[in-house]
């Protein structure tokens, strides 16, 4: 008979802290232990597992350990957006980079415009940059534009792939874009397939080694991903952004993160907005 509650004893906390550093960038300190008892005691329950030593031999040993690493994942990874977050965003976007943009095309004829969401949750940011995209691209011909999002979380890229939000999840949209963008559902809205063709929902775990990309982007948002990293992988993965930006890109990060320790990297422009130095 399985225990109706798991402990955690430090030795394990240990094991996992380092599992899911390794498998996510996520830096846990110690008080996150009882949140890893509380996010992964189901798993425990579904494996009929005793005790969480039980759950790591499982996670490193068994044939179907890249299943569970997913599943364990997916439970600890925390997933808090919303529709046109912070603004200032995408105001900076559709009055700043896209004019620029558009001017520019007219002097050197390229009309290609690519845009990263890295870590996009259930898929509000990219559809946000989308509409956005839209919105500033309507009256241009000949554009080929791609909005890639991804996350580590298939759960979530799932949601994200459905584009169907309840009709408070909607409320920050605009009434202009929810008329444009949008057709009414039963339990809520549903993004119009205008936007969800700009989309590219994929898989990807930002601490791979090199990212498989080969165009590089005009814009890169990467927001409120990267604070429980320790600094170390931090500064690696801002280095792996800067190399997928064009020159002159755009970086956009959260609003409680700075870049100004990689200021040979990263130009400062305004709160939480950096070009590619």
């Amino acid at each position: 008979m399985l225990p109706s509650s798991f402990d955690l004893s430090e030795q394990e906390f240990i094991l996992f802290k380092e599992l899911i550093r390794r498998e996510t960038g996520i830096h846990l300190s110690e008080t996150k232990r009882k949140l890893i008892v509380a996010r992964l005691s189901k798993r425990l329950r579904m494996l009929n597992l005793d005790n969480f030593t039980q759950y790591y031999t499982y996670l490193r040993a068994h044939p179907k350990a890249g299943c569970e690493i997913e599943h364990m994942v997916n439970r600890i990874t925390t997933n808090k957006t919303d529709f046109f977050r912070e603004t200032y965003h995408f105001d900076f976007l559709l009055n700043e980079v896209f004019p620029a943009k558009i001017r520019e095309s007219r002097l050197t004829g390229e009309r290609v415009l690519r845009l990263w969401s890295a870590g996009c949750s259930s898929g509000e940011e990219a559809y946000s940059i989308a509409m956005t995209t839209a919105h500033a691209f309507r009256n241009e011909k000949g554009w080929d534009i791609k909005v890639l999002a991804t996350d580590l979380d298939t759960d979530v890229l799932e949601k994200a792939v459905s584009g169907v939000y309840p009709t408070q999840v909607v409320s920050p949209v605009s009434r202009d874009y929810l008329a444009r963008y949008f057709i009414r559902k039963q339990s809520g809205y549903e993004v119009c397939k205008q936007i969800k063709s700009l989309v590219f929902f994929r898989k990807l775990n930002l601490m791979d080694p090199a990212f498989p990309m080969r165009r590089r982007f005009d814009v890169i948002f990467c927001r409120n991903v990267v604070i429980y990293f320790d600094e170390e992988t931090k500064k690696a993965l801002f280095e792996k952004f800067h190399s997928s930006l064009k020159d002159r890109g755009f970086m956009f990060i959260g609003h409680s993160e700075s870049l100004m320790q990689l200021r040979e990297l990263f130009r400062y422009l305004k709160h939480t907005i950096y070009q590619k130095a």
